[in-house]
C-alpha cells in the first residue's frame, strides 16, 4: 500500500513501481481508492492508492469510507506500507504522519513501513546519508519514525535503475517479520465482508455460469474443454472479486452513516440559522439544512459506486547498517 501525506509523491511512486504513467505527472490527489497491478524487477505485485491522508478536500465520512475501501483492496493485508514524501518539501505534517498511520491501520503497522523519498535527480544513497547526518534534522527525524528504513526514488518513472534495490529492501523487511503480511482486526473484518459479497455475487451469477459451461460443452471436448472452463472460471472469479472489493456491506454501512451524519449536522445548522425567523423558520431551515447536509455527507460517496516506538538508528543512518545487520544479528544462532 502506497501512502502519501500531501501532494504528488505517492502517485509518482506508484508510477515508478509499475513502470508506467498510471497517474498523470500533475496528480496531487484522488477522490477514491485504486488498485493497480504490474511488475517490478520481475516480480508481479499489486499497488493500492488511497486519498492523501491530509487531503482537506475530502469530507470525514468520505475519508473513512475510502480508508475502508483501501483495506478491502489489499486483503488479507499489505506486505508493506510505502510512505512517500518529497525530500525537498518535508512539512510538519509529514513528521507527524506516523501517528495517523497507527491510528488508521494499527499500532504495529510501523514495523511494515518504509519511507520513500521522491528526488528530481539520481541522488546516491551515500549522499543522502551524509545530508541527513549533517544538515537535515527534520528528514532524519522523519526516517527515525520508521525504524531507519528508507529508499530514494526518481520522480521520472522511466528510470528503473533502482527497482531491484527497492524490491530487495521490501523483501528483507517482510522476511524479518516472518514473511507474513500485515493484518489487524479491521483488515480481517474487510476480508469477511469481501468474502460475503463474493458469495452473494456468485449466487446471483450461477445461472449465467451454468449457461456458459453448457455452451462450451457444445464447442469443445476433452482437454480443451477443461482449459476453456478454467479460463472462464478464473475470469469470472477475478471480476467478482474486484467488484466485491469495491462495493460490499462494510462500505455501504459507511455510506449510510455518512448520510445520517450529514443529515443531522445539516439540520442543526439550518435550525440555528432559521431561529432568526422564529420557530417556523427553525423548522423550515432545519429541513433544508438536513437535505443539504445529507447530500454533503453521502452523495459524493454515491458517485463512486459506479466503479463498482520510534526506533533510534545508529550514528550512520543507512538501511544496510541499521536494518539488515539488525535482522541478521537477531537470527544468528
Amino acid at each position: 500500500m502506497v501512502v502519501g501525506s500531501s501532494g504528488s509523491s505517492q502517485f509518482l511512486l506508484t508510477n515508478a513501481i509499475l513502470g508506467r504513467e498510471e497517474f498523470p505527472m500533475d496528480t496531487t490527489s484522488i477522490s477514491g481508492s485504486r488498485k493497480n497491478t504490474g511488475e517490478m524487477a520481475g516480480r508481479r505485485l499489486a499497488v493500492i492508492n488511497g486519498p492523501n491522508i491530509y487531503d482537506k478536500d475530502i469530507s470525514r465520512p468520505r475519508r473513512k469510507m475510502e480508508l475502508r475501501r483501501s483495506k478491502c483492496l489489499c486483503i488479507p493485508g499489505p506486505h508493506a506500507f510505502l510512505i512517500a514524501f518529497d525530500m525537498e518539501k518535508i512539512s510538519p505534517n509529514d513528521i507527524k504522519t506516523h501517528r495517523l498511520m497507527k491510528e488508521r491501520f494499527g499500532s504495529h503497522c510501523l514495523k511494515h513501513c518504509m519511507v520513500l523519498l521522491a528526488s528530481e535527480g539520481n541522488l546516491e544513497e551515500a549522499a543522502l546519508v551524509d545530508r541527513v547526518e549533517k544538515t537535515d534534522w527534520h528528514l532524519r527525524e522523519l526516517i527515525e519514525r520508521y525504524g531507519g528504513r528508507f529508499h530514494v526514488f526518481s520522480k521520472n518513472w522511466r528510470d528503473r535503475s533502482r527497482d531491484r534495490e527497492l524490491l530487495q529492501k521490501i523483501e528483507w523487511m517482510v522476511a524479518s517479520l516472518g514473511g507474513s503480511c500485515f493484518s489487524s482486526r479491521t483488515f480481517q473484518k474487510a476480508e469477511d465482508f469481501v468474502k460475503r459479497e463474493e458469495k452473494k455475487l456468485r449466487k446471483q451469477r450461477a445461472a449465467e455460469i451454468d449457461q456458459a459451461w453448457s455452451e462450451m460443452e457444445k464447442q469443445y471436448i476433452a482437454e480443451e474443454l477443461y482449459h476453456q472452463k478454467d479460463a472462464y472460471t478464473a475470469s469470472v472469479g477475478a471480476e467478482i472479486r474486484a467488484k466485491a472489493e469495491m462495493d460490499n456491506g462494510w462500505l455501504r454501512t459507511s455510506l449510510v452513516r455518512g448520510l445520517g451524519t450529514g443529515l443531522v449536522m445539516g439540520a442543526v445548522v439550518g435550525a440555528l440559522f432559521g431561529s432568526i425567523e422564529g420557530p417556523g423558520g427553525m423548522v423550515l431551515y432545519g429541513i433544508v439544512g438536513g437535505a443539504v447536509g445529507g447530500s454533503a455527507g453521502g452523495t459524493a460517496q454515491v458517485a463512486i459506486k459506479h466503479m463498482e516506538n520510534k526506533v533510534t538508528p545508529p550514528a550512520r543512518l543507512n538501511f544496510n547498517s541499521i536494518f539488515i545487520n539488525r535482522f541478521f544479528t537477531a537470527t544468528r544462532p
